[in-house]
């Protein structure tokens, strides 16, 4: 089974062709449908052969397509220090991508 392992985000995905992952938002204007490049291959198996990358392989690339852009649910977060009166409470909803993996090269 053909693997590779991403870094987008800060974080380090296990893709697959035909996954889809959920990562954080990329820089710059995308919509959906459009074609992204993760160019931060880390490693890639093909069944065969391993390569393993100091830190990225410098000719892989994982192509896929965005098919989802929207904001995860809201995570509340609340500051309370007893007997002084102070309380607040502050919402906050994460920006996501899902992507799904078309190839590996």
């Amino acid at each position: 089974m053909e693997f590779a392992v991403i870094q987008t985000g800060g974080k380090q995905y296990n893709v697959s062709k035909g996954d889809v992952i959920t990562i954080e938002k990329l820089a710059g204007e995308h919509k959906e449908g459009d074609a992204v490049v993760f160019d931060k291959v880390l490693l890639v198996e093909d069944g065969n052969d391993t390569t393993i990358g100091t830190p990225f392989i410098p000719e892989a690339a994982v192509k896929g397509t965005i098919t989802e852009i929207g904001r995860a649910a809201k995570v509340v977060v609340v500051h309370y220090k007893q007997k002084s009166r102070y309380f607040k409470k502050n919402g906050h909803r994460q920006h996501f991508f899902k992507v799904k993996i078309d190839s590996l090269k």
